[in-house]
C-alpha cells in the first residue's frame, strides 16, 4: 500500500536495492505488484516503470505482473481504480507491464477496439517477451535445461554447494558460558517438533532434493545409539495428540482404504490404472524416488482413497494432514476441505455418533512433478503431556538437551488455508515461538541439565524468554537438503559459525509500529530507536575477532570519485575462523534520515593469531543519500562518517569522517 509511503522511503528504502539488482546481478524479468503510490499503481506509474527502470537505470527485460494484480484494478473491494478489465490491461499496459500473472490480459483486444491502447504500444511488450522466449530457448527444437539430467542436478558439486551454503548461514545468537561446541563423548536428548522434519528445511517456492538430512540424522550418524536420546515432544503449534480411529475404518471387507490411481492428473476421468489398498494411516511420498504404489507414476499422476467410518464411540474426529500436492477431503459425497501444499492438523472436524457409517473420500494430484506427498490420518485430539517428554530426558540421563523448534514452510507462507494461534493464512499475527514451545521449552530447563535451542525460521522470531531459559541459540533458518548437517557441525564445532542475521529480532510486537503504517519510521536497525534482542548484523564465533583502526586513502573526497577503507581485522582467539566485516554509513546533518545503513561487507577467514586488513573500495553509489530538494538518492557535498565492525551495534562499531567535497 505504497500510497502511504512517503517519497523519502520510496526511494531511500524499496529502490536502492531493486537498482542493484537490476544494474549488477542481470535480472530478465521484474515482477510488479501494482500497489498505489501518490493515486497511481504503484509499478504502474510511467515514472517508474518507463522513466526509472528503462530509461534510468537501463533495463532491458521483461516486466510482470504478481498474480492478479492487474484484477484487483477493477475487481470491488480492491484498488478500483478501472472501471473494467478492458480498461485495467490496457492501463497495465501502458505504464509499462509485458505480462501479466492472471486472466485480465484476455481483454486486450477489446481494449483496441475501444480504442483504449494502440497495437503498437501491445507491439513493444511483444517484442520483449518473444525475445525473452527466444534467450530462453523455449522456442529450441531440443530446450536445453528441460532435459537436465538428475545426476546433474544431484551432482556431487552441487550437493557440496548445498552444504556449504547451509553452513554459511548458520548464525549463532547465543552462547552462555561457552557451551558451544560440545564434546562428541557427551550424551544429547534431542526434542522438538523440527528435530526429523525433512520439509521444513526446503522453505518454499522450493526445488526437491533426492535426500535431505535432518538434525536427527545428521546426529544419529555422529553419535553412538547410548549417547542419543530422540522424542518429538509436541507439534509445532498443536498442545495436542492424535489419537488414531483408523483401525474403526474399513471397505471392502478390509481394514483401511481402497486406494485408485490413475497415470494422469484427472481422477476419476476413466478406468483407474491401478487399485490397491491402505492399510494403515496414509504416509507416503516419491521423494528418493519412491512410489506410492507399484505401477503408479513418480509424478503427473492423481488417486482417490476411500473408506466407511463406523466410529465405537461418538466423539468429535479431527483430520489432520501434511501435502506436497492438492487433495480434497470429502465426507458422504460433500467436498469440506482442500489444500494445495500444506501442513494443517485440524483441517477438519466432524462429529460422529457411534454405530452410523460415514463415507470418507480423498482425491489427491500431484502438481508438484516427482515431488508427491500425502500423509493423512483421523482421530481423536488428546492433550499433549509435555511432562512425560520431560521426565523420559530425566530418565535418559542426558548432559545437554538440544531443543529443535521454530516454524515450518507450512505455516508461513503465501495465502495459506490455515488459521490457528499465531498464524494467519500464512502471515504470522505473532513473532514469538508457539506456544506449545515455548511451554515444553520451560518444562525441560526444569531438568536442571544445559538447553541449546536450534530454531528454523523463515523470518524472525522474537525469543525473548526463550533467550533467559537457554544456554544457545542457533538460528538455522530453513537450511536445505543438508541443513541438518549444517546444524550438527555447528553444535560440535567441526564448522566455526560465522553467519550474521539479516534482519533485526525485536523482543516482541510491543517495539514495532502498526503493521498498516508503511512509514519506515521506528523499523529495522536503520530507524529502529530501541534495543532489539538481537541487532541486525548480529552473529557470535567460536573465537574472538578484534579490529584496529581504520584508514582512508583520503578524508577529502571529490564527488564522484572513489575512496579506500583499510580495516585492520586480528583473530586474537583460539581457533580459525571467519568474520564478516560491516561498514554503515551515517550522515551527520539529516536528522530524519537513517541513523545508519549497511553499505558494504566482506566475510573474510582469518588464522588464528593473525591480522588480515580488510579493503573495501567505495564507490559513489555507496554515498548515495536522499536529496530533500529534488526527492531523489544522489550523493551529496558533506560530511559523512563511516562505522564499521562485525554488528549494526552503535556502541561497539568504530567510526572514521569523511568529506564529500564538489
Amino acid at each position: 500500500n505504497a500510497e502511504n509511503i512517503s517519497p523519502r522511503d520510496l526511494w531511500e528504502t524499496y529502490l536502492p536495492a531493486f537498482k542493484a539488482l537490476v544494474q549488477k546481478a542481470g535480472v530478465r524479468e521484474v515482477m510488479c505488484a501494482y500497489n498505489r503510490y501518490e493515486g497511481e499503481p504503484c509499478c504502474g506509474s510511467n515514472r517508474l516503470l518507463h522513466q526509472i527502470l528503462r530509461d534510468e537505470w537501463g533495463f532491458r527485460g521483461i516486466v510482470v505482473s504478481d498474480c492478479w494484480a492487474i484484477s484487483d484494478f477493477y475487481e470491488p473491494g480492491h484498488h478500483e481504480t478501472e472501471p473494467d478489465s478492458a480498461h485495467a490491461s490496457a492501463r497495465a499496459v501502458g505504464a509499462g507491464t509485458d505480462l501479466e500473472c492472471g486472466d485480465t490480459y484476455a481483454s486486450l483486444s477489446q481494449a483496441v477496439s475501444q480504442g483504449l491502447i494502440s497495437e503498437a504500444a501491445i507491439d513493444t511488450s511483444l517484442v520483449r517477451l518473444m525475445k525473452a522466449r527466444i534467450d530462453l530457448g523455449e522456442l529450441d527444437d531440443n530446450v536445453e535445461w528441460r532435459n537436465i539430467p538428475m545426476s546433474v542436478v544431484s551432482s556431487r558439486e552441487h550437493a557440496e554447494l548445498a552444504s556449504r551454503m547451509a553452513l554459511e548461514s548458520m548464525v549463532l545468537l547465543q552462547n552462555r558460558n561457552h557451551l558451544l561446541p560440545l564434546d562428541k563423548g557427551i550424551k544429547i536428548a534431542l526434542v522438538g517438533p523440527n528435530a526429523n522434519d525433512s520439509v521444513m528445511q526446503w522453505g518454499n517456492y522450493n526445488g526437491y532434493p533426492v535426500h535431505t538430512v535432518t538434525l536427527y540424522e545428521a546426529l544419529k550418524s555422529r553419535l553412538p545409539g547410548a549417547q542419543l536420546f530422540y522424542e518429538q515432544g509436541c507439534d509445532h503449534t498443536a498442545a495436542v495428540q492424535l489419537q488414531s480411529v483408523f483401525d474403526e475404518c474399513s471397505i471392502d471387507g478390509e481394514r483401511g482404504f481402497r486406494a485408485e490411481y490413475w497415470n494422469t492428473m484427472t481422477p476419476g476421468n476413466a478406468k483407474p490404472d491401478v487399485v490397491t489398498h491402505v492399510s494403515s494411516p496414509i504416509h507416503f511420498t516419491t521423494m528418493g524416488a519412491t512410489v506410492f504404489a507399484p505401477g503408479v507414476n513418480l509424478g503427473d499422476f492423481s488417486g482417490t482413497y476411500t473408506t466407511v467410518l463406523r466410529p465405537k464411540r461418538s466423539e468429535t474426529v479431527v483430520f489432520s494432514l501434511q501435502t506436497q500436492g492438492t487433495m480434497r477431503l470429502r465426507i458422504d459425497g460433500k467436498l469440506v476441505f482442500q489444500g494445495l501444499n500444506m501442513k494443517n492438523n485440524h483441517c477438519y472436524e466432524l462429529p460422529v455418533v457411534a454405530g452410523k457409517e460415514y463415507k470418507i473420500e480423498i482425491d489427491y494430484i500431484a502438481t508438484e512433478g516427482n515431488c508427491a506427498t500425502l500423509n493423512f490420518d483421523f482421530g481423536r485430539e488428546i492433550p499433549s503431556d509435555l511432562m512425560q517428554t520431560v521426565d523420559r530426558v530425566k530418565a535418559a540421563d542426558v548432559d545437554v538437551i538440544v531443543f529443535a523448534g521454530g516454524i515450518s514452510p507450512m505455516l508461513e507462507g503465501e495465502e495459506m488455508p490455515i488459521k490457528i494461534e499465531g498464524f494467519d493464512r500464512g502471515d504470522r499475527d505473532s513473532i514469538g515461538l508457539p506456544r506449545v514451545q515455548a511451554q515444553l521449552i520451560e518444562a525441560l530447563r526444569s531438568t536442571g541439565k544445559p538447553v541449546v535451542l536450534v530454531n528454523f525460521s523463515g523470518s524472525a522470531m522474537s525469543l525473548t524468554r526463550e533467550a533467559q531459559l537457554c544456554d544457545a541459540i542457533v538460528q538455522a533458518w530453513y537450511p536445505g537438503q543438508d541443513g541438518g548437517d549444517a546444524v550438527a557441525s555447528v553444535l560440535f564445532g567441526d564448522y566455526n559459525p560465522a553467519g550474521r542475521l539479516p534482519v533485526t529480532v525485536y523482543k516482541g510486537l510491543e517495539q514495532l509500529p502498526d503493521f498498516s503504517d508503511y512509514s519506515m519510521k521506528g523499523r529495522t536497525y536503520r530507524y529502529f530507536k530501541g534495543e532489539p534482542l538481537f541487532r541486525f548484523g548480529h552473529g557470535l564465533s567460536y573465537t574472538t575477532f578484534e579490529y584496529g583502526k581504520a584508514t582512508l586513502s583520503a578524508d577529502r573526497v571529490k564527488r564522484g570519485s572513489n575512496v579506500t577503507l583499510t580495516i585492520p581485522v586480528s583473530n586474537v582467539g583460539g581457533r580459525d575462523g571467519e568474520e564478516v566485516v560491516q561498514v554503515y554509513v551515517s550522515r551527520p546533518d539529516d536528522a530524519e534520515g537513517p541513523t545508519q545503513t549497511l553499505r558494504a561487507f566482506k566475510r573474510v577467514a582469518v588464522k588464528k593469531g593473525a591480522t588480515t586488513n580488510v579493503t573495501f573500495e567505495l564507490t559513489p553509489d555507496q554515498f548515495e543519500w536522499f536529496d530533500t530538494g529534488s526527492n531523489t538518492m544522489r550523493e551529496l557535498v558533506g560530511r559523512y562518517v563511516l562505522h564499521y565492525g562485525g554488528t549494526s551495534d552503535p556502541n561497539v562499531l568504530s567510526a572514521i569522517p569523511v568529506d564529500i567535497v564538489e
